[in-house]
């Protein structure tokens, strides 16, 4: 119960509060209630390193959960990605590219419909699909509080969101330079947006990725529709990068098994260590404060110049 209570907690961030986030590095740009023919107006949160110009050119990094990254002041549980810290240090360091990130929030209450990757949901029985709508997030509250609508969210992500970044900052519109990361559910939408959209995403950051998509293992058809769905779909190991990584503490006790199955499919469709890395962090949980300790990780092996 302790595992469930700490997921719900992370599924209901709300995006009510718009406290704008205090940085330590770079600058933060908000960009109010953007509006979208497929979602919910929504807060988008644009970090520009330290030194940004418009005279240069800069990878961009599109992040979920974007109330979560940066000021654990402003958070519903004090804590916090530390996303500016983290790349500042690598950006110093020359390990990665110069890159800007576009921290988008997630949706409240449709959070769920939002993140669950539509194509291997619309993959399940009737009676699955079904059972899976009824699941609660708690005894009174739906985990789906609406129809599962992924495919919706990316649209907004590549048709508006994307054009709008690249024609307001100096971006690096092309492939090699486009990425997408999150955590939990933010992580089976980073996966399955580089698989529906190879041509946008060059590289997909998936930390504590939620494989059960629900709370329960047993009798639970979605992590083989996941699994079916990746090996369908995966991009070319040729010009994609894919990082996954989980714990062993906490909800992430749920995931090793299936990671495995992913790892499987990662192998069986050719990529190697020059393009995938799976990590196991032992003694972790799923948390921000998890996730920020390791994140220096996932973006030295996806943005590294």
């Amino acid at each position: 119960m302790k595992k469930i209570a700490l997921f719900c907690s992370l599924l209901v961030a709300s995006v009510a509060e718009a406290q704008t986030p205090q940085v330590s590095a770079g600058k933060l740009e908000r960009i109010e209630k953007f509006e979208s023919k497929f979602v919910a107006p929504r807060t988008v949160d644009v970090w520009l390193p330290e030194g940004y110009s418009p005279t240069q050119k800069y990878a961009v990094l599109y992040m979920h959960d974007g109330q979560m990254l940066y000021d654990s002041t402003t958070t519903w549980n004090k804590q916090e990605w530390g996303v500016d810290e983290t790349l500042t240090a690598l950006m110093k360091g020359k390990k990665i590219r110069n890159t800007i990130v576009v921290g988008v929030w997630n949706g409240g209450k449709l959070r769920h419909p939002e993140y669950f990757p539509q194509k291997p949901f619309e993959s399940l029985t009737t009676y699955q699909k079904d059972t899976l709508l009824k699941a609660m997030r708690n005894k009174d509250t739906p985990l789906f509080q609406d129809v599962v609508q992924s495919d919706k969210y990316l649209k907004f992500l590549v048709t508006e969101l994307k054009p709008y970044i690249d024609q307001k900052y100096a971006t690096l519109k092309d492939r090699k330079n486009t990425f997408i990361a999150g955590s939990s559910m933010g992580g089976l939408i980073s996966m399955y947006a580089i698989c529906e959209y190879p041509n946008v995403f060059g590289g997909a950051g998936c930390l504590s990725t939620h494989w059960v998509g629900v709370f329960r293992t047993e009798n639970n058809p979605i992590p083989a529709a996941f699994m079916e769905y990746l090996r369908k779909n995966l991009p070319s190991p040729k010009t994609h990068k894919i990082y996954f990584d989980y714990g062993t503490a906490t909800l992430d006790t749920l995931y090793p098994p299936f990671q495995k199955q992913a790892d499987a499919i990662m192998q069986e469709k050719g990529f190697s260590a020059k393009n995938w890395l799976t990590q196991e962090f032992t003694g972790e949980d799923h948390s921000e404060k998890a996730w920020r300790k390791r994140l220096h990780i996932p973006f030295e092996f996806l943005l590294r110049k």
